[in-house]
């Protein structure tokens, strides 16, 4: 984590502790009345994924968060159970480990909902970079660390610019050599470029954005 390009990033977060503040305190408060708002939907997704297939509600996976450090997040399951175990990380176009309320719930990005819970507990943020698995954390540059330096996000620009990744890692014929050599290094230029305009503002901004793509 130590290194110029943090130095330099770390150096601009503490010009804006103030606007972090106000960040901190929006996400806790709108996260709150989203959950508030939404929970008996929420409830009836938690039935229909259960009834749909065999496990759990939630799939709880290790990411690496703020500081370089590992936690888990809360997704509502979309895939069948123990589905880490029997392929790569990335999930491609027509993945058969995907069942068939997962096939809806991905298509709305409802499973990010369920992040909200991340949110409350401290460990994510409404807006900022998407947290990866650590194989992939291994493969950032000195620079990408800087990106830890922050709550990892529910959403980010780099979510919309690549909010059809699957699809694109579908026609692959190793999808994660593309990821990490074609699609992680331009997903990293906006997080860093996110990092340089922090604002609650821009966050909000970025909300309205993702409701927008989701919805084209």
């Amino acid at each position: 984590m130590k290194n110029e390009y943090t130095k330099e990033y770390l150096d601009m977060l503490n010009k804006r502790k103030f606007s972090l503040c106000c960040k901190r305190v929006f996400d806790i408060v709108i996260s709150f009345i989203i959950l508030l708002l939404l929970s008996p939907f929420l409830l009836l997704l938690a039935i229909a994924i259960k009834l749909d297939s065999k496990g759990p509600v939630f799939y709880r996976q290790v990411r690496v968060g703020r500081y370089n450090r590992d936690f888990k997040i809360f997704k509502f399951r979309t895939m069948v159970q123990d589905a880490d175990k029997i392929g790569p990380p990335l999930t491609v176009g027509d993945d058969p480990r995907v069942t068939r309320m997962g096939r809806f719930i991905r298509k709305l990005r409802l499973d990010e909902f369920s992040q909200l819970l991340n949110v409350l507990d401290g460990s994510m943020s409404l807006v900022g970079p998407r947290p990866e698995v650590r194989k992939y954390v291994e493969a950032y540059t000195p620079e990408y660390m800087a990106t830890l330096l922050i709550r990892p996000g529910i959403t980010a620009t780099s979510s919309i610019a690549f909010k059809d990744e699957d699809r694109l890692l579908n026609a692959a014929e190793n999808p994660e050599q593309v990821y990490v050599e074609q699609i992680l290094p331009p997903k990293m230029a906006y997080n860093l470029e996110y990092m340089k305009n922090i604002t609650l503002l821009n966050d909000i901004k970025i909300m309205f954005q993702t409701v927008g793509a989701v919805l084209k």
